[in-house]
């Protein structure tokens, strides 16, 4: 059995006109999207105003002249005579494809800008980002672009491929899993103010420490200290913990929380020739008086009861350094003085005895906040032997050898 081929005899002026035609929109696209978009792209560099600049930025107006062929051939089409059936149908579909596509590409554009032109508002761009939001609509605007195109290409009812995508609803939610997963995570984190662009995060589940510098429907992006950067399904940020220090940021203090671990041998009390020579120190000359008529008043107090001297209350040089190290912070313009700050002990360690420095640094910078934290301590480790305090820490290689050394020419061990 043989199979012929129908024959098809196309008439000359046909030919003719379907070949004009594609020059005539040939030629509409070199006037419209090489003409008039460059002349567009001028006049809105000339604009006072900024959003038709961004608009041409992002390419609306080339891609909108995509469509004008396209519109050409489909309006040409009525006007031409002879074509075969089969011809036509297919020239008006592949035009009304080309048409959906570019419009979705101009689409999609348009809303690049339109975030663009949102995060130019910079306050209201870090607390409401809306870039989760412009990416769903893109996928919506490319799903039912992608309906129409192949509707149109078989010649068929978007309706029909519809009631077939019903049917195939368990299907999509699979594919879309986690495109809905980060949508109900987006709308979570914006509705509770949970996350800003420029917020410093910790997430150690994801190995995240730094600023967040941009916020998408399906990632966050964050760029950690060193440098690199570590990308987050947004849906994480739901389902895992992670530590927002905005609060330190907005409150304008950040806290220095350490401790200095001292020699409890060290500690004992103070004789009037050591209260004496502490005076020296003008930050607690009104703490030593204070201290020395209180404490007068209540051994006097003991003494007129009969009761033994043990019962007597002195200074030591512990509660005296405490006071120094109080008043040092007080006075010192980098420590913010609204906030909390204390100075206390921790329970004795067999490593020592822990007195914790509790305060805010006014500056809640990085750098100048190690650069507080750490003037504190070298002045407080510089000042401690003034007290008869000693620091407590392991013996090193250096002190074992002097150790051995005065044991060996018979000296006692330094303590």
């Amino acid at each position: 059995m043989s199979f012929a081929l129908p024959s098809v005899s196309f008439v000359p002026d046909s030919l003719l006109a379907g070949a004009g035609l594609l020059l005539a929109a040939a030629l509409a696209y070199l006037v419209v999207g090489r003409v008039l978009v460059r002349i567009a792209a001028r006049l809105a560099d000339a604009s006072p105003v900024h959003w038709d600049e961004v608009l041409v930025q992002y390419g609306v107006p080339a891609r909108l002249a995509w469509m004008v062929p396209a519109l050409v051939v489909l309006g040409g089409l009525d006007y031409l005579h002879g074509l075969p059936a089969f011809v036509v149908v297919a020239a008006r579909n592949v035009a009304l494809a080309w048409i959906a596509l570019s419009a979705t590409l101009a689409l999609s554009s348009l809303l690049d800008a339109l975030n663009a032109l949102y995060e130019r508002r910079d306050a209201l761009a870090r607390e409401r980002p809306i870039k989760g939001y412009l990416q769903l609509l893109k996928i919506a605007l490319w799903v039912i672009a992608a309906i129409l195109v192949v509707a149109a290409l078989i010649n068929r009812s978007p309706l029909v491929l519809l009631t077939g995508l019903g049917a195939m609803t368990a299907v999509l939610l699979l594919v879309f899993k986690d495109t809905l997963l980060s949508l109900v995570a987006s709308v979570q984190l914006a509705s509770n103010d949970m996350l800003r662009l420029g917020d410093w995060i910790e997430m150690p589940s994801q190995g995240a420490d730094g600023d967040v510098i941009d916020i998408s429907l399906h990632t966050v992006k964050v760029q950690n200290w060193d440098k690199t950067i570590s990308t987050i399904p947004t849906h994480r940020l739901i389902s895992e913990s992670f530590r927002n220090w905005r609060g330190m940021s907005e409150s304008g203090g950040r806290r220095i929380k350490r401790a200095l671990l001292l020699d409890q041998t060290s500690v004992r009390f103070l004789d009037a020739d050591e209260r004496a020579r502490l005076r020296r120190f003008a930050l607690i000359d009104d703490y030593l008086d204070k201290q020395r008529a209180e404490l007068d008043a209540y051994n006097a107090k003991m003494q007129a009861a009969g009761k033994d001297p043990v019962n007597n209350r002195r200074a030591t040089n512990l509660g005296t350094f405490r006071a120094y190290v109080t008043a040092y912070l007080r006075s010192h313009p980098g420590v913010h003085q609204g906030m909390t700050l204390m100075v206390r002990q921790l329970e004795p360690t067999p490593h020592g005895l822990p007195m914790q420095i509790y305060c805010f640094s006014a500056d809640v910078g990085w750098v100048a906040y190690e650069n507080l934290a750490g003037d504190i301590f070298d002045h407080l480790l510089a000042v401690l032997p003034e007290f008869g305090l000693r620091l407590q820490q392991q013996p090193g290689g250096a002190d074992l050898r002097a150790a051995v050394a005065s044991v060996a020419e018979g000296r006692p061990a330094r303590a």
